[in-house]
């Protein structure tokens, strides 16, 4: 029964700070909020309970670890195998893949393969969610995709799109991850744990979205923005995307070098001033979120500090962080907290979403660094969200 009423409770306070900076209050449809909590709760209860999940979810990751190995035969051809002497990991494994998964997505356009999809899918989550269905299928491209690679597939209607579906497609971003970190997260999480958020995170961003950025969608505008690529023959295509994929990777490249290092010299300017680090006194602020998320007091400041280390600098670190004191948590903090570690949302992730969207449309990457905040704001609620409803079934 305490269970319950503290998950009650903490629900309450996602929905509140959700609706605190609502675009508007009086449009948000409940039926579909309540709805889409029911289904998130069943589907948490089978993807912690079951197998299958699992296994559906691994067998993603290894067919995506193998499309990133053929992107990097190419990369290891270009920079003489850099990688493997553990030389610019970052740049030659995360980045350089995105010309490959460029390519790629161009060639499933080209063949009218995305277009179907996306009348599927969009038309399926439509029916549960009610937000519309380009960002419903943005939603399963992202965690597909990753959250730079994602937009490509968008590149040749992001003009057209109104600026709150921008910022419902870019949280979706922020609130996913890619399926080719899956098997990264594994090594360092429980599996399971991993897919629950996968496909909780997915849910969480459906209904957060629904309460802080509301709006209505004509099927018929839905219907309009066709992905079809017309006029250009197979290389001509190829040529543009390879190219594109290629902007976006540098340009992610030069935003990460510089948020990176804002927030490293924001760091050491507040231990100088204060003599406390800017991590720890958002591990503070986090407290009471990872007394909420279900933590026993005892380990709430520390889970609260690897929170806002995911907040700061991104997952990974944070991941990291979480094994050096896992054995100083209970089996219960350790699921939450998993849970609410896989997702991109942080600083840095302003920078790559918004460099990404900016090489494939300048106005639009204005508007997505407009929302810079905002974008942090609504994904951190859905890490909240999906970890809360992790708090009941664990």
């Amino acid at each position: 029964m305490f269970r319950i009423l503290h998950f009650i409770l903490a629900l309450v306070v996602v929905i509140t700070l959700a609706m605190l900076i609502s675009r508007d209050r009086k449009i948000v449809r409940v039926r579909f909020i309540i709805q889409m909590l029911a289904i998130e709760i069943l589907l948490a209860y089978f993807l912690l309970q079951s197998q299958i999940g699992l296994a559906f979810v691994q067998t993603l990751s290894t067919l995506f670890d193998t499309l990133l190995s053929f992107a990097a035969t190419g990369t290891g051809f270009v920079f003489g195998n850099m990688e493997k002497q553990g030389l610019a990991l970052f740049f030659l494994n995360v980045l350089c893949p995105i010309v490959f998964m460029s390519a790629l997505i161009g060639i499933l356009q080209h063949i009218h393969v995305l277009p179907f999809m996306i009348r599927i899918i969009g038309t399926v989550f439509f029916k549960i969610n009610g937000i519309g269905k380009l960002e419903s299928f943005n939603a399963v491209s992202s965690l597909i995709l990753g959250q730079s690679e994602n937009f490509i597939v968008y590149k040749d209607i992001l003009s057209k799109i109104p600026e709150p579906r921008m910022y419902n497609m870019a949280t979706t971003a922020m609130s996913t991850v890619s399926i080719s970190v899956v098997g990264s997260y594994m090594t360092m999480l429980v599996p399971k744990y991993v897919v629950a958020a996968l496909m909780l995170n997915m849910f969480s961003t459906f209904i957060i979205l629904s309460l802080l950025n509301p709006y209505w969608v004509e099927t018929e505008e839905d219907l309009k923005m066709s992905l079809l690529h017309e006029g250009q023959s197979f290389f001509e295509m190829l040529g543009e995307y390879i190219l594109t994929g290629f902007k976006v990777a540098i340009i992610i490249a030069g935003m990460l070098i510089g948020f990176i290092g804002l927030i490293s010299a924001v760091n050491e300017l507040v231990s100088m001033l204060l003599g406390i680090n800017f991590q720890v006194i958002l591990g503070y602020i986090f407290f009471p979120f990872a007394w909420m998320m279900g933590m026993p007091s005892p380990e709430a400041l520390q889970v609260g500090r690897i929170m806002a280390t995911k907040l700061v600098l991104n997952e990974f670190v944070a991941m990291i962080d979480l094994q050096k004191v896992a054995d100083e948590l209970s089996p219960r903090s350790l699921g939450i907290l998993s849970v609410f570690l896989v997702s991109f949302s942080n600083f840095s992730s302003i920078g790559i979403i918004s460099g990404a969207i900016k090489c494939l449309n300048e106005y639009q990457g204005n508007v997505v660094s407009r929302y810079g905040l905002k974008l942090v704001y609504g994904s951190t609620l859905v890490s909240l969200l999906s970890a809360v409803i992790t708090s009941l079934v664990i």
